[in-house]
């Protein structure tokens, strides 16, 4: 998992490349319960690179990708979105796993 440092940093994961953005925060309940299988995750979608994105440091960011509930998963490639899992509700390792299924194997 890459954690940025900067907003220049995370924006360069943007333009480049195969990235799973992971929003996220340390007070969100749904998130802990989720990051324990976000390893596993990783394992599976191993041509992706999963950036794990604050909620907090990134509010702007978060805002500006119409982020309000967390955890949340958005697939871009090359600077194009290919899909997101944007919504408040906990979810499963499984749920995951069928939504980049579903947008990162066409």
């Amino acid at each position: 998992m890459i954690i940025p440092e900067t907003l220049e940093e995370l924006a360069g994961y943007v333009e480049k490349g195969n990235h799973v953005f992971f929003f996220t925060a340390d007070w969100c309940g749904d998130c802990r319960f989720i990051k324990p299988q976000m390893p596993e995750i990783e394992k599976d979608f191993s041509d992706w690179h999963f950036v794990e994105v604050d909620r907090d440091k990134y509010i702007d960011v978060a805002a500006e990708w119409n982020i309000f509930g967390i955890p949340s998963f958005v697939v871009i490639q090359n600077g194009k979105e290919l899909g997101r899992l944007v919504n408040k509700d906990r979810k499963t390792k499984q749920e995951i796993a069928d939504f980049l299924n579903r947008v990162t194997k066409g």
